[in-house]
């Protein structure tokens, strides 16, 4: 019995070992600390790299990566689908994006025979409805539940054109190589909703004329209704939805007078962009990663490294900027543990996602085997709700 209870112990504390993604796997990482990484996997169109940072007591970031079938029937259209879902006041919202986004995307991929931006629109619009269902039936018993959302980021990579998706302050951005020189430029694929951003504010102004505090300046942060800086996310129901915003929510949620209208938006934009043999790879990632490295100083590290751990990498370049601003070194900062590690630094979710030329022109309807990989590879207890956390100290999202 004592041998048994040791190997359960065992298998239970000790990391998982490293491998390719492989059909239905939810794994295939490695765990240090707080640190979950796939070095490097196989997509339908090249290579990925993938690793995820935890910082919050629960993990809030949630990513996948899912290629072969984009359609719920195993004809196709074949390609990859790349999500980064980044979750505040708990990991519910991004774990539900997480488990249902791609689903619906297959569904409706099935039902127009291809992939098109009205299919990733129904799959945000879908993901939504459903999220709200769910805090509608647990509101009686778990009322903050109404305050968890996430911002969603999606990539698509079909019929050699990349669809990006956002809904928050996420950002993608691709490395092109320039012919002439051989140089590796930055340029950023997705639209940000944060109220940081002028053009931002611009558009929370006209969408609501009659609200002269739907954007307030704290602390020498912009944020909508003083509350959270993101205009556009999945969740948050207390500001889509009127009657989530009343007790027993958290008084510092309940705004002090009604809306009629939702404050927030989970419509996400699109930008479509046709893949060319100079695009070498793009960097999905959450915002815990782009406080710390510019667009072009990220590209710089994937460019002139080898693809494997470029991920990885990136995590730790990233760390090793947010211990220099506290003035610490960074074996340091990996000695503090989840939730005070929240001071020092966001989740940070990295995937980069590199293209292949000549797997580019590989026709749609070739079948693949289905890869399918779980950054973090958490499993939380189901319905755990993580220390909500006043408004006012809400960060990027």
């Amino acid at each position: 019995m004592l041998s048994g209870l040791m190997n359960f112990l065992r298998a239970c504390f000790q990391p998982s070992s490293e491998g390719d993604a492989h059909t239905g796997s939810e794994a295939g990482g490695r765990q240090d600390g707080l640190l979950w990484y796939k070095d490097l996997g196989q997509h339908f169109h090249g290579e990925f790299s993938m690793a995820v940072v935890q910082a919050n007591n629960l993990l809030e970031d949630q990513s996948q990566v899912e290629s072969g079938t984009l359609s719920s029937n195993e004809f196709g259209p074949y390609g990859t689908f790349v999500g980064v879902y980044d979750g505040h006041g708990g990991p519910e919202t991004s774990r539900f994006i997480n488990d249902h986004i791609f689903h619906h995307l297959e569904r409706f991929t099935s039902e127009q025979q291809s992939m098109t931006v009205d299919v990733i629109h129904k799959a945000f619009e879908a993901t939504e409805d459903g999220f709200m269902s769910l805090v509608g039936r647990q509101w009686p018993m778990k009322p903050q539940i109404a305050a968890v959302g996430s911002c969603c980021l999606v990539g698509v990579i079909c019929n050699g054109t990349l669809y990006v998706a956002n809904a928050g302050d996420s950002r993608a951005v691709l490395g092109r190589v320039v012919k002439a020189t051989g140089e590796v430029l930055a340029m950023q694929l997705s639209t940000e909703h944060n109220a940081s951003i002028e053009s931002v504010r611009h558009e929370l102004h006209s969408l609501h004329p009659d609200d002269s505090n739907i954007v307030v300046l704290k602390h020498n942060v912009w944020r909508v209704k003083g509350i959270i800086q993101v205009s556009r996310c999945i969740g948050d129901a207390y500001l889509k939805r009127a009657e989530f915003n009343r007790k027993p929510l958290y008084a510092d949620f309940i705004l002090d007078e009604p809306f009629k209208m939702p404050i927030l938006s989970s419509e996400p934009s699109i930008t479509v962009h046709q893949l060319q043999p100079h695009d070498r790879f793009i960097i999905l990632a959450s915002d815990g990663l782009w406080e710390h490295l510019s667009n072009q100083e990220a590209v710089d590290i994937v460019a002139n490294n080898p693809h494997t751990g470029s991920a990885r990498r990136l995590v730790k370049v990233a760390l090793q900027e947010a211990a220099k601003k506290r003035e610490m070194r960074y074996s340091d900062l990996q000695k503090i543990d989840r939730g005070v590690r929240r001071h020092f630094h966001d989740d940070i979710t990295v995937i980069v996602v590199y293209l292949d030329s000549n797997l580019m022109s590989r026709a749609s309807g070739v079948k693949f085997p289905s890869i399918s990989v779980r950054g973090g590879d958490m499993h939380l207890p189901p319905n755990t709700l993580a220390p909500c956390t006043v408004p006012k100290e809400i960060g990027g999202t």
